[in-house]
């Protein structure tokens, strides 16, 4: 229901609800209210002018036009939607039959729907009118018929799309039947994007009903609907004009009904977002004080208490809840923790790449010693850089690479065209990228995905930064490329001076790679440790956890692998205590009542149970066990 109001309170939104409620009506009650009045023949008011008594004129039989108008809505709309749900279940059927049929028929099938398709749907109505026959059903059945082949190639689309999911690979594996994998897992997981395009499917659907009875093909006498009375209209419009008026307006305002009542439609299943701003009270707080941040002589990045919080159905939800940390000049920081713990998160917010309904806040945000509120644009886009983990949708994929590097010194540092692509070769060579004269004219797909990684790299240094926050840059990589990028990052850093945030999985790369290391957990920083010393200076429980999970090359190879058991908590279902308190071998009563706070100086930790610093790390004395 909030869904809904707040659906309804968009511009969008209340338009589409007045029409459609102003239709249903008209549809439900015209006929009883104005049914007879419609039908009464004056000889004595034949074609007369628009008047007090007749607003829009009267037909060639002295007819009120204003009263037929209203009285065609209903069977107008029935029509419509009677086609637009017979073109959806036949669409549905022929978008399916193909899971089901030999590969041979499948293809047949398939490719007949992909030629209707390419013919305009009212030509293929008006062709399929001719075959079946004048009149309502002849009319409706064509429509139908028509509209069927776009359906099917929607759910042909979608179903492959979600016949490449894992669910469905493990219903086959359980060797789930054809038709029962189509209903059970198929089908379910289309009917919203099916739902949104039968709605607009329906304004479609009256426009090309009203056609048809306009070319006399359609409703026959002595029924009628809008494009019957179109028809009528146009016949004497160089004498009363506005005759034409009334059924044509109808026809335009139920079509835009329909089409914004699918945009609508399409916000309240989340294929949209709703424009409107949702109220759902104010964001909430940490469950922990967050401690003040030591900034130190030369931070280029101090975060205190940051928060990124988002509206939900039962109210705000806080994926990052009071980060405190500081980065200084020329130094590395590596974030890890495991998936939905927030590093992204608070990177973006950092980066100032979260856009509404996203609610970020701090008590100390600033950047290059300002605040990063107040930092302008152009400051941003040449002093901070960001490496995405994935180049390939972060790169636009219709661009040569070149120009889209040389983009960033045009539009932040007002370099002509030809300064600004001798600019990205030149970037391009310093990250090591062979013959990047040659290369920057190709596209990112003729990249391999380490050099893609580099240009990414290569398109950060166009500016002069200060931070790189790189967000898992080596993930998708194999060691040899993972290595190279990491090594270019640490040479970027020694030759550009620049300040390195780096987020990753993995703790062991980022110990040989940082100075420091923030530990995330459920949106929280629960341990701050240099790397030197690793990993036998870790104290929270759960970054001995993540530690004793790598494997290296002495790992036993007989021995199971150990894990972490348990999953870390949902944000809407923050526990009262320490979040990590359900995983932790050491937790007591005071872990699941009370959230500690990050203290210490140099080393930080959040735990009301720490290990000691001269206990080494065994297996044992972490949360896990092996698998």
């Amino acid at each position: 229901m909030n869904r809904l109001r707040d659906a309804a309170r968009t511009p969008v939104g209340a338009c589409a609800a007045a029409l459609l409620v102003a239709m249903v009506a008209l549809a439900v009650f015209a006929p009883m209210i104005w049914g007879d009045a419609a039908s009464v023949v004056d000889t004595d008011a034949i074609a007369q002018a628009p008047s007090g008594a007749h607003p829009f004129g009267t037909d060639a039989l002295g007819r009120d036009i204003l009263y037929r108008t209203l009285v065609a809505t209903r069977l107008s709309a029935e029509l419509a939607l009677l086609a637009t749900v017979i073109g959806l279940l036949v669409g549905v059927v022929l978008g399916t039959v193909p899971t089901v049929l030999p590969r041979r028929a499948a293809r047949l099938l398939v490719s007949a729907v992909n030629i209707a398709v390419a013919f305009p749907g009212l030509l293929l109505a008006l062709f399929l009118a001719a075959i079946i026959g004048v009149g309502t059903d002849g009319a409706v059945l064509a429509i139908a018929f028509a509209m069927a082949p776009s359906f099917a190639r929607l759910v042909q689309t979608l179903s492959a799309s979600v016949a490449g999911r894992d669910f469905v690979a493990a219903a086959r594996v359980s060797d789930v039947g054809r038709l029962r994998l189509l209903t059970r897992h198929v089908l379910p997981n289309i009917a919203e994007p099916l739902v949104v395009n039968a709605t607009m499917g329906a304004g479609s659907a009256l426009l090309a009903f009203s056609g048809l009875s306009f070319l006399g093909i359609g409703v026959q006498a002595p029924d009628y609907d809008w494009g019957r009375l179109l028809r009528e209209g146009l016949d004497g419009v160089y004498v009363n004009p506005a005759a034409a008026l009334a059924p044509g307006a109808a026809v335009v305002l139920a079509g835009l009904a329909f089409n914004l009542a699918g945009e609508t439609v399409a916000a309240l299943v989340g294929l949209r977002t709703p424009a409107s701003k949702r109220k759902a009270g104010k964001p909430p707080e940490p469950h922990a004080p967050a401690p003040a941040v030591v900034a130190g002589e030369n931070p280029v990045l101090v975060v205190e208490n940051l928060r990124v919080a988002f509206p939900g159905q039962g109210g705000w939800t806080a994926p990052v809840r009071g980060v405190s940390f500081a980065v200084q000049a020329g130094e590395a920081v590596g974030v890890v923790g495991e998936s939905g713990s927030g590093k992204s998160l608070t990177t973006l917010a950092v980066s100032r790449l979260l856009e509404a309904p996203a609610k970020v806040t701090a008590d100390r945000l600033e950047f290059d010693g300002t605040p990063l509120e107040s930092t302008s644009d152009r400051v941003l886009g040449t002093s901070l850089a960001m490496v995405f983990q994935d180049p390939m949708s972060s790169f636009n994929p219709t661009r040569r690479i070149g120009w889209q590097l040389a983009e960033v010194s045009r539009q932040h540092q007002g370099l002509s065209r030809k300064d600004a692509l001798k600019r990205a070769v030149g970037r391009l060579a310093a990250v090591r990228i062979p013959d990047a004269t040659r290369r920057s004219r190709q596209f990112p797909h003729e990249f391999s995905g380490g050099m893609r990684q580099r240009a990414m790299i290569a398109m950060g240094l166009m500016g002069k930064p200060k931070l790189i926050v790189a967000d898992e840059p080596t993930t998708a990589l194999d060691v040899t490329v993972q290595r190279e990028v990491l090594r270019l990052l640490a040479r970027t850093r020694r030759e550009e001076g620049a300040a390195i945030l780096l987020i990753s999985h993995d703790i062991a790369v980022v110990s040989q790679t940082c100075d420091r290391v923030l530990v995330m957990y459920a949106g929280r920083i629960v341990e701050e440790l240099p790397t030197a010393g690793l990993p036998g200076n870790a104290r929270h429980p759960y970054t001995r956890a993540l530690l004793a999970t790598v494997v290296d090359l002495a790992t036993n190879r007989d021995a199971p692998l150990m894990v972490i058991p348990g999953r870390p908590p949902e944000p809407d279902r923050m526990p009262a205590g320490c979040a990590f308190a359900d995983r932790c071998p050491k937790a007591g009563i005071r872990c699941h009542t009370e959230d500690p706070v990050l203290t210490g100086d140099a080393h930080r930790v959040a735990c009301w149970h720490p290990h000691d610093e001269d206990v080494p790390l065994h297996a044992s004395a972490i949360a896990g066990g092996p698998v």
